[in-house]
């Protein structure tokens, strides 16, 4: 097999050209690997870090661009934090509530976790004065989903479009506590008000439709703020003000990384993958639960918990028989918080699979790095598949086999990826564009791809 990445100059820019070509002889995954840090954990330990009182050590930290964001922000803002690397970051607290005016405007680059989250964190510092961008991608992502229950706790927001867009300026306020009943299932809105309710008096409650992941909730208790969580309401509430003491942290793999190569494992002949050390919070599983019922062969190994998350090695086999790897299902409801972020690799899984599966109440997707639905609807369709588009998801009829093309990732990481896992099946060239948006979460894609290749 051919992996090859081009490297050309565009219009006084790099970008990456991720070309791959199957033999004709076919090819299989195979062997062992481990996965980048969990994301979401290493935004939450780097913020949670430089708001604690003493010294918070991380261990597995995500090495992508947007942790690289978020750090950059929070060192502008007076927290201490050791060069970025996978083994050991320490970050030198600073306690909570005092954040220092950064002199410069703070730029979150491409991640919308580091710009939500960051957002109530700076409204709740009093007398302050704050402005957060990004980059093209995330100053056209709304922002009103945080922006305004922080304004009926009494922050000062403003911003483009009636404060919906970035850039934002921030007047840090101090706030009140309010029991906030989101229109959405979403973690970033839920974190983004927990971190806002440590520094203020009483209780900050948030209640969702639906139980989106948790790992706010789990790291502010290691950290020592009290957390109350409701499961019967899906409510979480923070107690203040508090304090955060420093920890040790260690990141699992991102199941959301995995979630490429357990896709890949299920649908390429002979293929038997194992990747190690994925973090398998009961609210970020939704993949498994997914491809379980398709019918994908995938195990759970050596089980255990890493401070206070559950872990396990993830193995996962090619199915052996007649017919289609898989069966098609219909994903929707409760299920969509639990995989939002794998619904682009899961229209791939389900393009080899016998029937038409059904995505929906996925919405969500419209804005995220790009229109998820569209995005992959239309590239995959280049590539032959049989996909219509639905106003919150897709429906996905499988069978149909794919050809390789030109195709392009509109600078969003899960498309790159996910087109590269579907290149692996196509019959010929494919050549994927602006294929450099892996590194946002998985800089080592490419590599590892390369090492799991058997002929």
């Amino acid at each position: 097999m051919a992996v090859t990445q081009v490297i050309t100059l565009n219009q006084s820019e790099y970008h990456h050209h991720l070309t791959i070509i199957p033999p004709v002889s076919g090819l299989s995954l195979r062997g062992r690997i481990q996965v980048p840090g969990d994301k979401s954990i290493s935004h939450r330990a780097l913020m949670l870090g430089a708001l604690a009182e003493g010294e918070t050590v991380i261990h597995g930290l995500l090495l992508g661009e947007d942790p690289r964001s978020t750090a950059s922000c929070f060192q502008a803002m007076g927290a201490e934090i050791s060069a970025l690397n996978s083994d050991e970051v320490r970050v030198g607290g600073i306690g909570l509530g005092k954040l220092v005016e950064p002199v410069d405007v703070l730029n979150a680059g491409n991640s919308g976790t580091t710009l939500r989250l960051m957002l109530g964190i700076l409204a709740a510092h009093p007398g302050r004065f704050f402005t957060v961008t990004g980059d093209g991608s995330l100053r056209s992502r709304p922002m009103s989903r945080v922006v305004k229950p922080l304004q009926q706790m009494g922050g000062e927001i403003w911003g483009r479009k009636d404060s919906s867009l970035a850039p934002l300026s921030v007047r840090g306020q101090t706030l009140r506590p309010i029991h906030y009943q989101s229109p959405i299932a979403s973690a970033q809105v839920k974190s983004c008000i927990l971190l806002a309710g440590l520094m203020v008096e009483g209780k900050m409650t948030v209640t969702e439709p639906a139980l989106s992941r948790d790992h706010s909730e789990r790291m502010l208790r290691a950290f020592g703020a009290e957390i109350v969580i409701d499961p019967e309401t899906c409510s979480a509430t923070v107690i203040g003000p508090a304090t955060l003491r420093g920890q040790t942290v260690v990141v699992p793999g991102d199941i959301s990384s995995a979630a490429f190569w357990l896709v890949a494992g299920a649908i390429i002949p002979g293929s038997d993958l194992t990747i190690e050390n994925v973090g398998v919070n009961p609210t970020r599983t939704g993949i498994l639960e997914a491809l379980a019922l398709m019918g994908a062969d995938i195990t759970q190994e050596n089980p255990r918990e890493v401070a206070g998350e559950p872990v396990a090695d993830l193995r996962v086999r090619y199915r052996q028989g007649q017919g289609a790897p898989l069966q098609a299902c219909t994903i929707n409801g409760d299920l969509i918080p639990k995989l939002i972020d794998e619904v682009p690799i899961l229209a791939v899984a389900a393009t080899f699979a016998n029937g038409t599966t059904i995505i929906r109440d996925a919405a969500e997707l419209r804005v995220k790095e790009s229109d998820r639905i569209t995005v992959m609807a239309t590239q995959l369709n280049q590539m032959g598949a049989n996909i219509t588009e639905l106003p919150d998801g897709m429906e996905i009829t499988g069978g149909t086999p794919l050809t390789g093309t030109e195709v392009d990732s509109h600078t969003d990481h899960r498309i790159a990826m996910s087109l590269a896992i579907a290149a692996l099946t196509a019959k010929g060239t494919t050549t994927i564009h602006r294929a450099e948006a892996a590194a946002i979460s998985y800089p080592s894609f490419v590599a590892t791809l390369k090492q799991v290749v058997q002929q």
